[in-house]
């Protein structure tokens, strides 16, 4: 239990997709402080002893279940919610796969593969991945939104103007983010939770982990805002920059397309010189390495490079 928590969300108040008709699972005051039970993305699916027929028979209509909706007394369309991410409690499990149809290089990747992770839930050493990489961890919530003003059910998958499925690894404690509200009450939800991921997360899963979250919910009034926006409490990247970083590009007029060069160029790579299977290399770049545009100025060709911490061998 949280002390100083005045609500608990437990992991049975959970719904699929976001919908503003959705009965709150609790009323609140801002500034009030709530404990999250969350589920995996996979809503349980997947657990220690899965296999990949597991990643092949995976209801989609159970996936990325969120914890709420939270009705905050007060929130109007116009107001910003702001969220102060307190504290996560992860749990120790944790998945990774590369689902076909799914994923920046799903057009390459067409067979399904899953990765089980084991790590320590109270000190968060790094996870081993195989008998040789170790990836630092960083627990936070993938998904972590309001309800649309728009009626009806509207999938968890895209993230929106309001938040949700943003994937963002810098949503971590400390963090403050600030979403749009649209509809009275905010009825604010959140999932996904993570023990790590690389900007761009990148087979399309992280570390998939249930967790505890523990928020803060207050107002903004009339913020006014167009989509959302956070302040991390310091530097972001910390657990992954000791040992600096092997990187890749990809070049030409089209950033979808050198994103994609520059993972494929670095799973490359990595099977050149550490020997690993492609799909292994496209499925641990996901948890730690990082997508970043470089150059968008200078047409007609830009820059995108991917970043592949070093410490994960090291």
């Amino acid at each position: 239990m949280c002390v100083n928590c005045d609500y608990t969300i437990h992991g049975r108040q959970h719904h699929f997709g976001w919908d503003n008709s959705n009965v709150p699972a609790e009323t609140v005051a801002p500034g009030s402080t709530i404990l999250f039970h969350c589920h995996d993305s996979s809503a349980g699916q997947l657990d220690p002893s899965s296999t990949v027929e597991d990643v092949k028979t995976l209801d989609f209509g159970k996936i990325n279940p969120v914890s709420g909706p939270i009705f905050v007394d007060g929130a109007e369309p116009g107001d910003a919610l702001k969220i102060t991410i307190d504290s996560f409690k992860p749990s120790g499990f944790g998945w990774t796969a590369n689902i076909p149809g799914f994923g920046l290089l799903a057009d390459q990747f067409e067979d399904p593969a899953l990765t089980i992770w084991k790590y320590d839930p109270d000190t968060l050493a790094p996870a081993m991945f195989g008998k040789e990489a170790a990836v630092p961890l960083k627990p936070f919530a993938g998904t972590i939104g309001n309800a649309l003003a728009e009626p009806g059910l509207h999938s968890i998958v895209p993230p929106r103007r309001v938040g949700g499925n943003m994937d963002i690894r810098d949503l971590a404690a400390g963090t403050t983010l600030y979403l749009p509200v649209e509809v009275a009450g905010a009825l604010f939800s959140v999932g996904d939770t993570h023990a790590a991921q690389g900007d761009g997360e990148v087979c399309g899963t992280a570390i998939e982990s249930p967790m505890d979250v523990v928020l803060t919910l207050d107002l903004v009034k009339q913020a006014n805002l167009k989509t959302p926006r956070f302040t991390t409490p310091g530097p972001v990247t910390r657990h992954l920059d000791a040992k600096g970083y092997e990187v890749t590009t990809g070049i030409g007029p089209d950033l979808m397309a050198a994103a994609k060069d520059a993972v494929a160029n670095m799973i490359d790579l990595l099977c050149a010189t550490r020997g690993m299977d492609a799909v292994d290399a496209y499925m641990l770049v996901s948890t730690c390495g990082d997508l970043r545009i470089s150059e968008i100025v200078d047409m007609p060709n830009w820059v995108v490079s991917f970043y592949f911490p070093r410490c994960v061998f090291e």
